[in-house]
């Protein structure tokens, strides 16, 4: 098949699969006029892709895992376990820091309303343009 048409059975725009064929992510073969071929199972590929790209997980480390992919989208090979246990750590420290920043940010914003109803709150001043602070 084509590209147009894997375009078209798996939902991804041409220029996303053009992307996912750099990163290595999938393979098409050529015709003898250069044009991109795609064997029956690269649709379930590109299904792969974009439930793990959904998780979270960067294109290195999908690259890894498409080698070892087996059965349906959810599936793969147990020696994988450790990697996407260490991915899984790495969302839960990135939402961590995240939800570290909304409390710092909420803090800020507590602090500098008003103490009396329907007063504005104070807006911080910003030194004139070449004045030091």
């Amino acid at each position: 098949m084509k590209i147009g048409e894997l375009s078209r059975v798996t939902g991804v725009g041409v220029r996303l699969l053009r992307y996912y064929e750099e990163q290595g992510l999938l393979t098409p073969g050529r015709t003898a006029g250069g044009q991109r071929v795609y064997d029956a199972e690269a649709p379930r590929t590109v299904r792969r892709i974009r439930a793990f790209l959904d998780a979270g997980l960067p294109t290195r480390v999908i690259g890894e895992i498409l080698t070892c992919v087996c059965g349906s989208e959810a599936e793969v090979e147990p020696c994988l376990t450790p990697m996407l246990l260490d991915q899984l750590r790495d969302i839960e420290e990135r939402i961590d820091r995240l939800q570290g920043s909304r409390a710092s940010l909420t803090d800020i914003l507590t602090a500098t309303r008003s103490p009396e109803p329907g007063t504005p709150p104070e807006t911080p001043t910003r030194p004139a343009a070449g004045v030091p602070s």
